[in-house]
């Protein structure tokens, strides 16, 4: 198997609220919504964020819907600037989401903190190198 992610989908406990923070709160364009489904386009179409009620998604899985705690899974959003980490993390904190890490410098040099959407799924904002920041940052 070819290493290759063309989609996520996060399981949510309010899709609207959930739909709010991405939409309202982040600026995002929801691209595709079907039902109880919504998808948001990644790093210009080559990868998707999906929303589905949390009971809905363990359903699809066949596992408990009941999952609690840190998960072991967290997003990276690459940026330019330790000023560009500190704005994203106002702007989600805006939108509704918790700062979980403010702006720091880490032990390896670089600088990041880490945001939590209101399902608690945890987004390190981190300077990053050129070749590896998003086209919109």
């Amino acid at each position: 198997m070819k290493p290759h992610m063309s989609g996520i989908t996060l399981g949510v406990r309010d899709l609207n609220r959930a739909k709010q923070f991405y939409t309202k709160g982040l600026g995002w364009t929801i691209q595709r919504e079907q039902g109880e489904w919504a998808s948001f386009s990644l790093n210009g179409g080559s990868c998707s964020l999906g929303l589905l009620p949390r009971d809905a998604l363990a359903e699809d899985a066949g596992a408990a819907a009941d999952g609690g705690g840190f998960c072991g899974v967290t997003f990276s959003h690459i940026v330019p600037s330790e000023e560009r980490v500190d704005a994203v993390l106002a702007e989600a904190e805006r939108a509704g989401g918790k700062i979980a890490k403010r702006g720091q410098r880490a032990q390896w040099g670089g600088y990041f903190g880490y945001f939590m959407d209101p399902d608690g799924y945890l987004w390190k904002v981190v300077v990053g190198a050129d070749d590896e920041r998003s086209a919109t940052e």
